[in-house]
């Protein structure tokens, strides 16, 4: 049974003039036909389905829908269009400072995030030491949430969201949050929770954390759907060409070139590099003394070509 099924789902705002003109105006305007609103559909024809231990990685620029799509993967939204399944319960961290209370303490608004989730106060008091230690918040419990930075805060979330064990996790930019060692830690618990049976979904700008994190690809473009698969390291590929060139794919023969022509681009910027290095060493050579170039010389050829060393 798939923990989460999104078949033909779509979102549409509808925005008018209602709260500028007053209830009566807008009576009027309506019989008159008069009235204007506009449409602004954040995804159209969304589909996609996720097995338990699924981490699905969704990718796209900005205004493309991730977030919007979050919300109704969330229950926070209803599809306008088709249909959301869910079958299990919900941890989500769509904004590091939902759900949380500046004015309370670190612990109780741990607490007041368990409860949120549905948790009872037994289960909180018997995980709520992992959590602050995971955290790394042992020293500020019974401060006020708002004296966190942003990184504790998103630690904290984090914390709590992985460690009270919801059957599927939701995490909208939040693992790029927090100093390079906790984004390791956080990033060894994601897979320890996948390997759980948990299922995921991961949105980030963080192409490198995708392919690392995510065994399926959902690609959006300003609310349309582009590909949903599970050839990671295909579409991470196309996907990075698109971010330089801008240019969608409109068939499967395009993304494999998409594809093949980033890897060229980042072949020939490799080249490049080591051209320049190359040449940086050929200036240092003609413009040191003897026993320096002759020095750096070796090490260059120690580290790029040992065997010409050991020839005789």
């Amino acid at each position: 049974m798939a923990m989460i099924e999104a078949k033909g789902v779509s979102i549409r705002y509808i925005t008018g003039d209602f709260k500028d003109i007053g209830l009566k105006e807008y009576i009027m305007r309506r019989l008159q036909g008069r009235y204007q609103v506009n449409e602004f559909w954040a995804d159209r024809n969304v589909s996609f389905s996720l097995e338990p231990g699924d981490m699905m990685g969704i990718i796209g620029s900005n205004g493309a829908g991730k977030s919007t799509l979050l919300k109704a993967v969330s229950g926070i939204m209803v599809p306008t269009e088709g249909s959301m399944e869910i079958n299990g319960s919900i941890a989500a961290l769509l904004e590091l400072g939902s759900g949380f209370d500046g004015e309370l303490t670190v612990r109780e608004n741990t607490y007041l995030r368990g409860a949120m989730l549905g948790y009872t106060r037994a289960f909180m008091d018997e995980k709520y030491q992992e959590i602050i230690q995971f955290a790394e918040l042992e020293n500020f419990q019974d401060r006020p949430f708002k004296h966190l930075s942003s990184g504790m805060k998103s630690r904290l979330a984090f914390s709590i969201a992985c460690l009270v064990s919801p059957d599927i996790l939701i995490l909208d930019e939040v693992l790029s949050v927090g100093d390079g060692a906790f984004r390791k830690k956080s990033g060894r618990k994601m897979k320890q929770i996948l390997n759980s049976g948990v299922t995921g979904i991961l949105v980030s700008h963080s192409i490198s954390q995708v392919r690392e994190m995510c065994n399926k690809i959902l690609w959006l473009d300003h609310g349309k759907q582009i590909a949903f698969t599970d050839e990671v390291t295909l579409y991470c590929d196309a996907y990075e060409e698109f971010l330089t060139t801008q240019k969608l794919p409109q068939n499967r023969q395009e993304i494999e070139q998409m594809a093949a022509d980033w890897k060229a681009r980042q072949k020939a910027e490799k080249e490049r590099a080591a051209r320049t290095e190359a040449q940086r060493l050929q200036e240092i050579l003609e413009k040191g003394e003897q026993e320096s170039a002759v020095q750096a010389a070796l090490a260059i050829l120690q580290k790029r070509r040992p065997d010409l060393l050991k020839q005789e």
